[in-house]
């Protein structure tokens, strides 16, 4: 790692958009997919740890679904700093690693996380699939690659 308050800074603001794009685009998503409040996405977040009862429309519960989703963001993001200097092939196109990686988000919370918590299960629906993985490869996975090039070669500063 180069400077470690520059490392610090950067996975702050880098998390912190990746996190932004990707809400919102979860809530533009779910307007249009299902023409109903966007708030509803964080009470699906929440329900995770809550369950059934996150769907209460209590504010906090917006909350918390809002916290674990930046919490979940910032784990991606530094877990992607860590590991893009130690796995050179990351470097050679950002385009293609920024996919990958919104890729391997997908896959993880769908086959990991998603099935281990608390929430509803829905079928495979393949269409809100690749939606969803389009998502995650445009609002983080793309950024991401091209924050940790600049940083990694020391455009960023």
């Amino acid at each position: 790692m180069k400077n470690s308050i520059a490392f610090y800074k950067t996975i702050a603001w880098a998390g912190f958009l990746v996190g932004l794009l990707d809400i919102s685009g979860a809530f533009i998503n779910f307007t249009i997919s299902y023409h109903r409040n966007p708030v509803r996405v964080l009470y699906f977040i929440a329900s995770g740890v809550w369950g059934k009862s996150a769907f209460s429309e209590n504010p906090l519960m917006a909350f918390y679904g809002l916290v674990l989703h930046f919490i979940i963001a910032y784990l991606f993001t530094v877990f992607f700093f860590l590991i893009y200097p130690r796995v050179p092939i990351l470097s050679r196109n950002r385009i293609v690693t920024g996919i990958g990686y919104g890729l391997f988000i997908w896959l993880v919370m769908n086959l990991i996380v998603v099935p281990l918590s608390n929430t509803q299960k829905f079928g495979f629906d393949l269409v809100s699939s690749l939606i969803d993985a389009g998502i995650l490869m445009l609002a983080i996975g793309i950024p991401l690659s091209f924050i940790a090039t600049a940083y990694y070669t020391g455009k960023s500063d």
